[in-house]
Protein backbone atom coordinates (compact mmCIF):
# COMPACT_ATOMS: atom_id res chain seq x y z
CA UNK A 1 0.00 0.00 0.00
CA UNK A 2 2.96 2.47 0.52
CA UNK A 3 2.73 5.22 3.23
CA UNK A 4 1.97 8.25 3.39
CA UNK A 5 4.10 9.67 6.44
CA UNK A 6 6.42 12.86 5.32
CA UNK A 7 3.96 13.57 2.29
CA UNK A 8 2.52 16.41 3.53
CA UNK A 9 2.98 19.04 6.48
CA UNK A 10 -0.79 19.12 6.71
CA UNK A 11 -2.41 16.41 9.23
CA UNK A 12 -5.94 16.05 10.95
CA UNK A 13 -4.99 13.18 13.96
CA UNK A 14 -8.29 10.83 15.28
CA UNK A 15 -9.02 13.75 18.12
CA UNK A 16 -10.29 15.87 15.36
CA UNK A 17 -13.80 13.39 15.05
CA UNK A 18 -17.16 14.74 14.74
CA UNK A 19 -20.74 13.06 14.14
CA UNK A 20 -22.56 16.01 12.13
CA UNK A 21 -22.55 17.88 8.88
CA UNK A 22 -22.13 21.60 10.03
CA UNK A 23 -21.05 24.79 9.10
CA UNK A 24 -20.63 25.52 12.69
CA UNK A 25 -18.23 23.09 13.42
CA UNK A 26 -15.16 24.72 13.95
CA UNK A 27 -12.18 23.88 11.09
CA UNK A 28 -9.08 22.16 12.73
CA UNK A 29 -7.11 22.96 9.67
CA UNK A 30 -6.43 25.80 6.78
CA UNK A 31 -5.18 25.13 3.68
CA UNK A 32 -4.71 26.11 -0.20
CA UNK A 33 -5.73 24.80 -3.43
CA UNK A 34 -2.65 22.23 -4.05
CA UNK A 35 -2.03 20.61 -0.19
CA UNK A 36 -2.11 17.84 0.39
CA UNK A 37 -3.41 16.49 3.88
CA UNK A 38 -3.32 13.03 5.71
CA UNK A 39 -6.24 12.02 7.81
CA UNK A 40 -6.05 9.40 10.57
CA UNK A 41 -9.76 7.75 11.41
CA UNK A 42 -10.57 5.13 13.77
CA UNK A 43 -13.35 2.59 12.24
CA UNK A 44 -17.04 3.37 11.74
CA UNK A 45 -17.88 1.92 15.28
CA UNK A 46 -15.80 5.06 17.08
CA UNK A 47 -13.48 2.35 18.34
CA UNK A 48 -16.43 0.33 20.14
CA UNK A 49 -15.50 -2.70 18.20
CA UNK A 50 -11.91 -4.47 18.67
CA UNK A 51 -10.16 -7.89 16.56
CA UNK A 52 -11.72 -9.35 19.62
CA UNK A 53 -15.53 -8.70 19.79
CA UNK A 54 -18.32 -10.89 20.18
CA UNK A 55 -21.59 -10.74 18.90
CA UNK A 56 -22.68 -9.58 22.51
CA UNK A 57 -20.38 -6.15 21.31
CA UNK A 58 -23.18 -5.47 18.58
CA UNK A 59 -26.07 -5.43 21.30
CA UNK A 60 -24.14 -2.79 23.29
CA UNK A 61 -23.05 -0.52 20.25
CA UNK A 62 -24.28 2.73 20.56
CA UNK A 63 -25.51 3.76 17.25
CA UNK A 64 -24.87 7.40 18.08
CA UNK A 65 -21.56 7.04 18.48
CA UNK A 66 -21.08 5.80 14.94
CA UNK A 67 -19.69 6.99 11.27
CA UNK A 68 -17.86 9.83 12.94
CA UNK A 69 -15.84 11.89 10.41
CA UNK A 70 -12.57 13.90 10.58
CA UNK A 71 -12.48 17.58 9.81
CA UNK A 72 -12.99 19.69 9.07
CA UNK A 73 -10.64 21.28 6.80
CA UNK A 74 -11.30 24.79 5.37
CA UNK A 75 -9.72 26.10 2.03
CA UNK A 76 -9.11 28.74 1.41
CA UNK A 77 -11.07 31.00 -0.91
CA UNK A 78 -13.80 27.85 -1.77
CA UNK A 79 -17.21 29.60 -1.93
CA UNK A 80 -20.88 28.25 -2.83
CA UNK A 81 -20.45 27.39 -6.46
CA UNK A 82 -16.94 26.34 -6.22
CA UNK A 83 -16.14 22.58 -6.60
CA UNK A 84 -13.52 21.05 -4.17
CA UNK A 85 -11.60 18.34 -6.28
CA UNK A 86 -10.21 15.72 -4.18
CA UNK A 87 -7.11 13.07 -5.44
CA UNK A 88 -7.27 9.94 -2.95
CA UNK A 89 -2.97 9.49 -3.09
CA UNK A 90 -2.78 7.05 -0.33
CA UNK A 91 -4.78 4.44 1.70
CA UNK A 92 -3.24 2.44 4.28
CA UNK A 93 -5.77 -0.30 6.41
CA UNK A 94 -5.13 -1.50 9.75
CA UNK A 95 -4.23 -5.32 10.22
CA UNK A 96 -7.65 -6.41 10.78
CA UNK A 97 -11.62 -5.40 9.91
CA UNK A 98 -14.76 -6.55 11.03
CA UNK A 99 -18.20 -6.63 9.27
CA UNK A 100 -21.58 -6.96 10.95
CA UNK A 101 -25.03 -7.73 10.79
CA UNK A 102 -26.96 -4.48 13.06
CA UNK A 103 -30.27 -5.40 14.09
CA UNK A 104 -32.66 -3.12 12.85
CA UNK A 105 -29.87 -2.15 10.04
CA UNK A 106 -29.33 -3.24 6.47
CA UNK A 107 -31.58 -4.39 3.24
CA UNK A 108 -33.23 -7.32 4.37
CA UNK A 109 -33.19 -6.46 8.56
CA UNK A 110 -36.25 -8.02 8.83
CA UNK A 111 -35.16 -11.09 7.78
CA UNK A 112 -31.94 -11.07 9.94
CA UNK A 113 -33.01 -9.84 13.74
CA UNK A 114 -30.04 -11.28 15.45
CA UNK A 115 -26.65 -9.72 16.06
CA UNK A 116 -23.61 -11.08 13.94
CA UNK A 117 -20.27 -9.94 13.57
CA UNK A 118 -16.84 -11.42 11.71
CA UNK A 119 -13.78 -10.15 12.50
CA UNK A 120 -11.31 -10.61 9.19
CA UNK A 121 -7.44 -10.84 9.01
CA UNK A 122 -6.07 -7.89 6.52
CA UNK A 123 -2.70 -9.19 4.99
CA UNK A 124 -1.79 -5.80 3.48
CA UNK A 125 1.45 -7.91 1.90
CA UNK A 126 -0.30 -10.30 0.09
CA UNK A 127 -3.26 -7.36 -0.60
CA UNK A 128 -6.26 -9.76 0.69
CA UNK A 129 -8.88 -10.09 3.51
CA UNK A 130 -9.54 -13.65 4.58
CA UNK A 131 -12.09 -14.95 7.04
CA UNK A 132 -12.62 -18.93 6.50
CA UNK A 133 -12.30 -20.11 3.12
CA UNK A 134 -12.94 -16.71 1.89
CA UNK A 135 -10.34 -13.67 0.32
CA UNK A 136 -11.49 -10.57 -0.74
CA UNK A 137 -9.21 -8.53 -2.64
CA UNK A 138 -7.92 -5.21 -0.45
CA UNK A 139 -9.74 -1.93 -2.01
CA UNK A 140 -9.65 0.18 0.33
CA UNK A 141 -11.63 3.51 0.78
CA UNK A 142 -13.18 6.03 2.72
CA UNK A 143 -17.20 5.31 2.98
CA UNK A 144 -17.46 9.45 4.14
CA UNK A 145 -16.77 12.05 2.20
CA UNK A 146 -18.44 15.45 2.32
CA UNK A 147 -18.82 18.96 2.90
CA UNK A 148 -20.69 21.08 5.19
CA UNK A 149 -24.56 22.34 4.26
CA UNK A 150 -24.92 25.93 3.46
CA UNK A 151 -27.68 26.05 6.13
CA UNK A 152 -27.18 26.22 9.93
CA UNK A 153 -28.91 22.16 9.82
CA UNK A 154 -26.59 19.99 11.82
CA UNK A 155 -26.86 16.59 9.24
CA UNK A 156 -26.69 13.03 10.59
CA UNK A 157 -22.94 11.85 8.73
CA UNK A 158 -25.07 8.23 8.13
CA UNK A 159 -27.27 9.31 4.99
CA UNK A 160 -25.48 10.45 2.05
CA UNK A 161 -25.98 14.06 0.47
CA UNK A 162 -26.04 15.68 -2.43
CA UNK A 163 -22.83 17.29 -1.17
CA UNK A 164 -21.19 13.81 -0.57
CA UNK A 165 -21.44 12.39 3.34
CA UNK A 166 -21.51 8.79 3.34
CA UNK A 167 -21.70 7.29 -0.19
CA UNK A 168 -19.79 4.42 0.21
CA UNK A 169 -19.23 4.37 -3.36
CA UNK A 170 -16.14 1.51 -3.35
CA UNK A 171 -14.95 3.49 -6.75
CA UNK A 172 -13.52 5.85 -4.59
CA UNK A 173 -10.07 4.21 -3.96
CA UNK A 174 -6.53 5.19 -4.61
CA UNK A 175 -6.11 6.73 -8.04
CA UNK A 176 -9.98 7.92 -8.07
CA UNK A 177 -10.80 11.67 -7.62
CA UNK A 178 -14.13 12.85 -6.05
CA UNK A 179 -15.78 16.19 -7.49
CA UNK A 180 -18.08 17.77 -4.45
CA UNK A 181 -20.10 20.87 -4.91
CA UNK A 182 -18.60 23.39 -2.14
CA UNK A 183 -22.24 24.52 -0.21
CA UNK A 184 -20.14 27.09 2.20
CA UNK A 185 -17.33 29.73 2.63
CA UNK A 186 -13.97 27.01 2.94
CA UNK A 187 -15.76 24.16 1.76
CA UNK A 188 -15.20 22.04 5.55
CA UNK A 189 -14.51 18.98 3.82
CA UNK A 190 -14.34 16.29 6.35
CA UNK A 191 -13.61 12.09 5.96
CA UNK A 192 -13.87 9.00 7.35
CA UNK A 193 -15.74 5.44 7.44
CA UNK A 194 -12.58 3.42 6.28
CA UNK A 195 -13.46 0.26 4.40
CA UNK A 196 -11.04 -2.65 3.31
CA UNK A 197 -13.38 -3.85 0.73
CA UNK A 198 -17.47 -3.43 0.18
CA UNK A 199 -19.40 -4.53 -2.81
CA UNK A 200 -21.73 -2.74 -4.89
CA UNK A 201 -24.92 -2.14 -2.59
CA UNK A 202 -23.28 -2.84 1.02
CA UNK A 203 -26.74 -4.88 1.60
CA UNK A 204 -26.67 -5.64 5.37
CA UNK A 205 -25.25 -2.21 6.60
CA UNK A 206 -21.62 -2.83 6.86
CA UNK A 207 -18.13 -3.15 4.24
CA UNK A 208 -14.97 -5.03 5.80
CA UNK A 209 -14.85 -1.81 8.58
CA UNK A 210 -11.42 -0.54 9.63
CA UNK A 211 -9.27 1.84 11.06
CA UNK A 212 -7.70 4.41 7.60
CA UNK A 213 -5.17 6.91 7.14
CA UNK A 214 -5.84 8.54 4.11
CA UNK A 215 -3.66 10.96 1.90
CA UNK A 216 -5.59 13.37 0.29
CA UNK A 217 -5.10 16.39 -2.43
CA UNK A 218 -7.31 19.47 -2.53
CA UNK A 219 -7.82 21.68 -5.35
CA UNK A 220 -10.46 24.27 -5.93
CA UNK A 221 -12.28 24.58 -9.35
CA UNK A 222 -14.27 27.26 -10.76
CA UNK A 223 -16.86 27.33 -13.05
CA UNK A 224 -18.06 23.66 -12.84
CA UNK A 225 -21.95 24.36 -13.01
CA UNK A 226 -22.75 21.11 -13.57
CA UNK A 227 -21.47 19.24 -10.63
CA UNK A 228 -24.39 19.71 -8.26
CA UNK A 229 -23.80 16.21 -6.53
CA UNK A 230 -20.77 14.57 -5.86
CA UNK A 231 -19.35 13.63 -9.16
CA UNK A 232 -15.96 10.90 -9.80
CA UNK A 233 -13.26 9.79 -11.92
CA UNK A 234 -11.36 6.19 -11.69
CA UNK A 235 -8.09 5.62 -12.85
CA UNK A 236 -7.29 2.34 -15.77
CA UNK A 237 -8.65 -0.78 -14.52
CA UNK A 238 -5.22 -2.57 -15.24
CA UNK A 239 -3.66 -0.07 -12.22
CA UNK A 240 -6.13 -1.83 -9.50
CA UNK A 241 -4.37 -5.24 -8.48
CA UNK A 242 -6.32 -8.27 -7.75
CA UNK A 243 -4.12 -10.83 -5.80
CA UNK A 244 -6.97 -13.40 -6.56
CA UNK A 245 -7.21 -15.74 -9.68
CA UNK A 246 -9.71 -14.76 -11.83
CA UNK A 247 -12.21 -17.57 -12.53
CA UNK A 248 -15.00 -15.55 -13.41
CA UNK A 249 -18.19 -14.44 -11.70
CA UNK A 250 -21.47 -16.00 -10.74
CA UNK A 251 -24.80 -14.27 -10.55
CA UNK A 252 -28.16 -14.07 -9.71
CA UNK A 253 -30.76 -12.13 -10.82
CA UNK A 254 -33.83 -10.24 -8.72
CA UNK A 255 -36.71 -9.71 -10.78
CA UNK A 256 -40.20 -7.14 -9.36
CA UNK A 257 -42.25 -4.61 -10.43
CA UNK A 258 -40.73 -2.77 -7.66
CA UNK A 259 -36.93 -1.36 -7.89
CA UNK A 260 -36.17 -1.87 -4.02
CA UNK A 261 -37.91 -5.39 -4.19
CA UNK A 262 -35.99 -6.41 -7.52
CA UNK A 263 -32.80 -5.73 -5.24
CA UNK A 264 -33.96 -7.94 -1.94
CA UNK A 265 -35.00 -10.72 -4.35
CA UNK A 266 -31.29 -10.76 -6.02
CA UNK A 267 -29.90 -10.33 -2.62
CA UNK A 268 -32.15 -13.03 -1.26
CA UNK A 269 -31.16 -15.46 -4.47
CA UNK A 270 -27.72 -14.76 -3.98
CA UNK A 271 -27.76 -16.22 -0.45
CA UNK A 272 -29.90 -18.78 -0.87
CA UNK A 273 -27.09 -19.87 -3.57
CA UNK A 274 -24.07 -19.41 -1.49
CA UNK A 275 -25.64 -21.38 1.79
CA UNK A 276 -26.60 -23.77 -0.92
CA UNK A 277 -23.40 -24.51 -2.62
CA UNK A 278 -20.58 -23.00 -0.42
CA UNK A 279 -21.53 -24.34 2.89
CA UNK A 280 -22.19 -20.80 4.71
CA UNK A 281 -24.67 -19.83 7.10
CA UNK A 282 -27.47 -17.37 6.09
CA UNK A 283 -25.72 -14.63 8.03
CA UNK A 284 -21.99 -16.01 6.54
CA UNK A 285 -23.83 -15.56 3.40
CA UNK A 286 -25.14 -12.09 4.14
CA UNK A 287 -22.21 -10.37 4.97
CA UNK A 288 -20.25 -12.05 2.16
CA UNK A 289 -23.06 -10.44 -0.17
CA UNK A 290 -22.47 -7.29 1.54
CA UNK A 291 -18.24 -7.06 1.05
CA UNK A 292 -18.50 -8.53 -1.91
CA UNK A 293 -21.49 -8.83 -4.07
CA UNK A 294 -22.05 -6.69 -6.57
CA UNK A 295 -25.88 -5.01 -7.29
CA UNK A 296 -26.09 -4.13 -10.63
CA UNK A 297 -29.57 -2.48 -12.22
CA UNK A 298 -29.76 -5.06 -15.36
CA UNK A 299 -32.81 -3.75 -17.08
CA UNK A 300 -34.71 -0.63 -16.44
CA UNK A 301 -37.54 -0.45 -19.32
CA UNK A 302 -39.55 -3.71 -19.52
CA UNK A 303 -42.02 -2.42 -17.79
CA UNK A 304 -43.74 -3.50 -15.28
CA UNK A 305 -40.84 -5.43 -14.01
CA UNK A 306 -37.23 -4.38 -13.24
CA UNK A 307 -34.45 -6.78 -12.97
CA UNK A 308 -31.13 -6.26 -10.81
CA UNK A 309 -28.24 -8.93 -10.42
CA UNK A 310 -25.72 -9.73 -8.11
CA UNK A 311 -22.98 -10.89 -8.86
CA UNK A 312 -19.30 -12.76 -6.53
CA UNK A 313 -16.13 -13.10 -8.06
CA UNK A 314 -15.46 -16.79 -8.15
CA UNK A 315 -11.92 -16.46 -7.29
CA UNK A 316 -13.04 -15.02 -3.67
CA UNK A 317 -13.28 -19.51 -2.07
CA UNK A 318 -9.90 -20.98 -1.45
Amino acid sequence: MGHAQGWSNFHVGRECSHLKWSKNIAPKLTVSSGETVTFDAVDSSNGQLSPTSDSSAIKSLDLGLANPVFGPVYVQDANPGDVLKVEILNLEVADWGWSAIIPGFGLLADEFPEPEIKIWSLDREKGYAELKNMRIPLRPFLGCMGLAPANNDELSTVPPTNHGGNMDCRELSVGSVVYLPVQTAGALFSCGDGHAAQGHGEVCGTAIETPIRATLRFELCKGRSWVTTPHYQTPPQAQIPNPLPDLGTYGVLGVAPDLLEATKNATRNFIQWLVETRGLTRSEAYILASVAGDLLITEAVNVPNYEVAMSLPLGTFV
